[in-house]
């Protein structure tokens, strides 16, 4: 129980939570999407089992992510596509194109397929972020996805309206990418030095927002063009 009461736990699960409600909000309108055209009665109901299942399906998938990193080197390949994830964080404009279910179950069933799409980077910035604690992966999808679910709107409105959220979040992202290198096995003598290991967690989170925020520049600047 000691753990509990570390910086470092506490640490990673508040990174947890900030990648969830960063990159799981649009997963919120999905769910509303797909019940849109259901019975007001049966709108409810089918948001409680559609999020049932697609966390049930997200805690799944995480914890084998969380397992799979214990393979030598794939900390390597994760950190890589969470930098990716970071920048197109930055850059891109999600839309919400999601058909609305008939019935009850095709809505549900909408629900779980939309958000295990979605949810891919989610997973593994999540996995990458709990350092291979179940205890983590759990409590963080248990504090984040019922204010993503019921809190959707307010959290994706406080996003459009103070854009620096986005630039948290993928600074967020970077530094798990970073520490996800620095975790490596066969890398840990290289960052035995401080300096080192937090110079190159610095320098990974400056990447990512540098070269996110030129890209993002360069697309706007291209479609005033046009």
């Amino acid at each position: 129980m000691d753990v509990l009461f570390t910086a470092e736990f506490w640490t990673a699960l508040m990174s947890i939570v900030i990648i969830d409600l960063v990159l799981a909000g649009d997963n919120a309108i999905v769910i509303g999407l797909a019940a849109r055209n259901l019975p007001k009665q049966d709108q409810t109901k089918v948001i409680i089992w559609g999020t049932i299942g697609a966390v049930l399906i997200r805690i799944a998938a995480t914890m084998g992510v969380v397992y799979l990193l214990k393979i030598p080197g794939l900390l390597i390949v994760g950190g890589l596509l969470l930098i990716w994830i970071a920048i197109k964080l930055l850059v891109e404009e999600k839309e919400h194109d999601v058909k609305s279910g008939t019935s009850i179950w095709a809505a549900i069933r909408t629900i779980i397929i939309a958000d295990a799409a979605m949810g891919l980077d989610n997973v593994l910035a999540v996995a990458g972020a709990a350092h291979g604690s179940i205890m983590l992966v759990v409590l963080g999808l248990t504090i984040s996805v019922p204010i993503v679910v019921w809190g959707s709107t307010v959290v994706l409105k406080l996003i459009e309206r103070f854009p620096w959220i986005i630039m948290i979040g993928s600074a967020v992202l970077g530094w798990t990418a970073a520490k996800m290198f620095v975790g490596e096995a066969f890398l840990k003598d290289f960052f035995v030095n401080p300096v080192i290991k937090y110079g190159f967690e610095a320098v990974v989170i400056a990447f990512v927002l540098v070269v996110g925020i030129l890209v993002k520049k360069k697309r706007t600047q291209e479609k005033a063009a046009v």
